[in-house]
């Protein structure tokens, strides 16, 4: 199982950024993919999940109406656009494989990370 994120860039607040994740080495349909992200002195928290199919997706309420996450299941990717950044939304993001797959909102439900891409957002 392999997991790659891209996209990550510094751009100053208001702006957008698009993350792409791309996955190899499981059948990517049969799993819930989720992001998470981890800013500098806290720890990692939930940022939203996409469902199997991609026709149910949650989101953490601090991203909720500015993320969007989309999957290509003959792409094999998951990508998050993210729009009215802040400079709260500064941390490393991380590309995961669920568990199952309908998802969750919890860390110990996923079981394979990518490596993680910085965004960072200047006010």
């Amino acid at each position: 199982v392999q997991l790659v994120e891209s996209g990550g860039d510094l751009v100053q607040a208001g702006g957008s950024l698009r993350l792409s994740c791309a996955a190899s080495g499981f059948t990517f349909s049969n799993y819930a993919m989720g992001w998470f992200r981890q800013a500098p002195g806290k720890e990692r928290e939930f940022v939203t999940v996409v469902r199997w199919d991609g026709a149910i997706m949650h989101y953490a309420g601090s991203v909720k109406g500015r993320f969007t996450i989309s999957r290509d299941n003959a792409k094999n990717t998951v990508d998050l656009q993210m729009n009215s950044l802040k400079a709260e939304d500064t941390a490393v993001y991380y590309c995961a494989r669920a568990r199952g797959p309908i998802g969750t909102s919890r860390e110990d439900g996923y079981d394979y990370w990518g490596q993680g891409t910085q965004v960072t957002v200047s006010a």
